[in-house]
């Protein structure tokens, strides 16, 4: 019996497992500065973000707490619903606080925008987002990214928390999936 591979469907890695760790290293020193007087509190939607979201919060020189939200607007498949559901909310009240998004992508930007504006809504002193991957070419709304990672063609991409179908998050790159895996899907 042969073992499956994940690395079978992958057509090529587009960021290694080194340069996502210089990146969030690099992105992690800017926070820790701009935030030492403060108070942070980490917000990653699960479950894409939680593989971005243990290494930031690792690489960070202050105290930082974190919390975790599950929210979605995919099915199994590879393109949005456009409608958002919240699946689990988080623990933490963020009356009063500065929130730091930790995202894993922005795609179309419609998910992580409404999140803002919520917490916002919800009082947080301030909210700013750290992004490691952007897809500039599906921008759909326009939400500020002020910690940058890298911008990704339009390709379909997973590893490092991304996946298709709950699998490949476990890949430690960012990788192009084999467009035969999911064919017939996008639109």
């Amino acid at each position: 019996m042969q073992i499956a591979d994940v690395r079978d469907d992958i057509d090529h890695e587009l960021v290694s497992t080194t340069q996502i760790h210089d990146k969030i290293a690099a992105v992690a020193a800017r926070v820790s500065k701009d935030y030492r007087d403060h108070n942070i509190l980490l917000v990653a939607v699960l479950k894409g973000a939680i593989n971005t979201m243990a290494a930031f919060s690792q690489a960070l020189s202050i105290p930082a707490q974190m919390d975790f939200m599950s929210i979605s607007s995919y099915g199994s498949g590879t393109v949005s619903s456009g409608s958002i559901t919240i699946r689990q909310d988080l623990s933490t009240d963020v009356k009063g606080r500065h929130v730091l998004i930790v995202e894993d992508i922005v795609d179309s930007g419609r998910t992580l925008d409404w999140l803002v504006k919520e917490l916002k809504r919800r009082g947080a002193a301030s909210v700013e987002v750290f992004a490691l991957l952007e897809k500039p070419s599906r921008r759909e709304t326009d939400v500020d990214v002020k910690y940058k990672g890298y911008d990704i063609p339009d390709e379909f991409v997973v590893g490092f928390g991304l996946d298709y179908d709950e699998r490949f998050r476990n890949l430690d790159s960012i990788a192009v999936l084999k467009a035969e895996v999911y064919q017939g899907e996008q639109a």
